[in-house]
Parts: C-alpha cells; sequence; structure tokens
C-alpha cells in the first residue's frame, strides 16, 4: 500500500502536464534532486558538509577534551588512542580543536557567502537594467575592485579595521562581491528587454518592483551555483588570513592559525600543521563537488565538456 502511493506521489511530481503552480514548483524541485543523486561526487561532497556541519553543532558532546586546555607535559604527542590527532604545542588536543574550529569555518563562510551575493546582485542588476551612467559608475567601481588579488585587498581592510574574526569576515565580503556583480550583471542585459518585463512595465511596475519580482529569481540560480565553487576560495582566504594572525586571535582553534603554529615544527612533529591543513583541503574540495552538482542542476546551460 505504502509502496503505491510512493508510486503515485513520484508520478504526480514527475508529471509533464502539472495542474497547479506548486506541483510544478515541486516536480521542478524534485526533479533537480534527482539529476543531483545521480552525481555521486556532488553526493560525496554533500556528505562531507553534512558531517561538518553535525561536527558545528554536537562539538560539545564529539570534542574528546577542551580545546583550550593546556598541557605542557603532554606537548606535541603523536597520533595515539589518547590523542587521535596528536597534541599541538601547548599540549592542547587537535582533533578537538579541528572539531571546534568547524564552528569557525562555518560562520565565515555562511557569512561572507550571505553578504557578498547580495551586495553584488544588487549592483550587478541595477547596473544591467538601468544602463548609461550609472552602469557605468558601478562597473568602474567593480573593476577597481577586481585589479587587486583578493587576499591582498583583504589584509589592506583587515589592516585599517584591526585584526579579529569580524573585521576578517567584513574584510572577505568587501572583496567577494565583484564576481557576482558581473554575473549579474550580464543575466540582466539577457531579461531586460524580454517581453515579461515589457508587459509588466505596461501595467504600472516601477523599476525597483521589475528588479525585485522579475530580474532577481532568474539571477539567483546562477548565483547560487557561483557561491558554492566559490566557498572553497573562501576558506582557503580566511585560512590565509588566519595564518598571518590576522582572523581569529588566540587561543580560538581557527584552522589557518593552527597551521601557522605548527609550520615551526612541521619537520619533526609534522601532524600540527598537517591535521588542520588536511581538513581545510577535505571542506574545499567538499564544496568545489558541491558546486558542480548544483551548476548541473540550476545551470543547464552550463554543461561540462
Amino acid at each position: 500500500m505504502s509502496q503505491s502511493r510512493d508510486m503515485t506521489r513520484r508520478e504526480w511530481l514527475l508529471s509533464d502536464a502539472p495542474q497547479t503552480r506548486r506541483q510544478a514548483r515541486l516536480g521542478a524541485i524534485y526533479q533537480g534532486w534527482l539529476t543531483f543523486r545521480a552525481n555521486k561526487l556532488a553526493m560525496l561532497g554533500l556528505i562531507i558538509l553534512v558531517i561538518l556541519i553535525g561536527m558545528a553543532i554536537f562539538a560539545p558532546w564529539l570534542a574528546p577534551q577542551s580545546p583550550f586546555t593546556q598541557n605542557l607535559a603532554g606537548r606535541l604527542q603523536p597520533p595515539s588512542g589518547e590523542h587521535l590527532l596528536g597534541t599541538d604545542a601547548l599540549g592542547r588536543d587537535i582533533l578537538s580543536r579541528l572539531i571546534y574550529g568547524s564552528r569557525i569555518t562555518l560562520f565565515i563562510v555562511g557569512t561572507v557567502a550571505l553578504i557578498a551575493p547580495i551586495i553584488g546582485l544588487f549592483i550587478g542588476t541595477v547596473a544591467g537594467f538601468t544602463g548609461g551612467w550609472t552602469d557605468q559608475v558601478l562597473m568602474r567601481i567593480t573593476d577597481i575592485f577586481l585589479a587587486f588579488p583578493k587576499l591582498i585587498l583583504a589584509l589592506a581592510f583587515v589592516a585599517a579595521l584591526g585584526a579579529s574574526i569580524g573585521n576578517a569576515v567584513l574584510a572577505l565580503a568587501l572583496t567577494a562581491w565583484p564576481p557576482y556583480a558581473r554575473l549579474a550583471r550580464a543575466e540582466t542585459l539577457t531579461i531586460r528587454n524580454a517581453d515579461y518585463i515589457a508587459a509588466a512595465r505596461l501595467q504600472g511596475a516601477g523599476p525597483m518592483r521589475l528588479l525585485i519580482r522579475h530580474v532577481w529569481p532568474l539571477c539567483i540560480s546562477s548565483l547560487i551555483v557561483r557561491v558554492a565553487l566559490d566557498m572553497a576560495g573562501i576558506i582557503l582566504s580566511a585560512a590565509g588570513l588566519g595564518f598571518l594572525g590576522l582572523g581569529a586571535q588566540p587561543p580560538m582553534p581557527e584552522w589557518g592559525a593552527m597551521i601557522s603554529d605548527g609550520r615551526t615544527y612541521i619537520l619533526d612533529f609534522w601532524w600540527v600543521a598537517a591535521m588542520p591543513g588536511l581538513a581545510i583541503f577535505i571542506v574545499s574540495l567538499a564544496f568545489n563537488l558541491l558546486g558542480d552538482g548544483l551548476r548541473d542542476v540550476l545551470d543547464p546551460k552550463g554543461t561540462k565538456e
């Protein structure tokens, strides 16, 4: 009985002639999920990120020890049954610090991924939809930001604002929006003269309503794909700031700062720097795999060669 019900629901979702807008929307979501699920590497990336989120949420219960407790008598211990990933120069458990560090990584990535695309979406769509001198001014400002390497520009912002995790997030967000603005402008230029835009304008819709109700929804899918593919770069930039001491400050267990602390001992006590480096590699790879899967689902025009 339940199997028959599941088949009926599946047929309803995959119907070629949906009866309602809700059915069409749910059917599109389900078809996208089937496409995404068929990509094994994308599913692997999703599983890794779900594990990362679970680590961040349940860090107090998963961490075997406190990430801040120092034990100089047990410093620089290799991986063992007591310390699965070894200890650092102050005797702190590396596994515990990695688990708690996942919270900082997700906070940085999530905040930057929320702020930068919104800024880029607004600037890019306004420039593309308005045109004229507004487009020229906004795009020249975008070009100025794009002219500087992202990490160098972030370093300049953090140096001006002061070293802290909040300022690091702000600096990364301020340097990450230009590519989204370019992408949103390109999408807007292709749809601003569409018939349905002209019809909405004839019905009395103003520029802001046209942007919010008709332009933004068509730009969001491309931005989501770009955000997912940029996550790895955001993680590496955040780790770079932490490595230079401009991100999270001690004793916060930030992965880039952990690599910086272990670089002095990398030849004799390799695990101190290698373990956080491996964590950054795995999470960056997971975001890239997830981004590839989302590109197949949300951007069918960008097919792989």
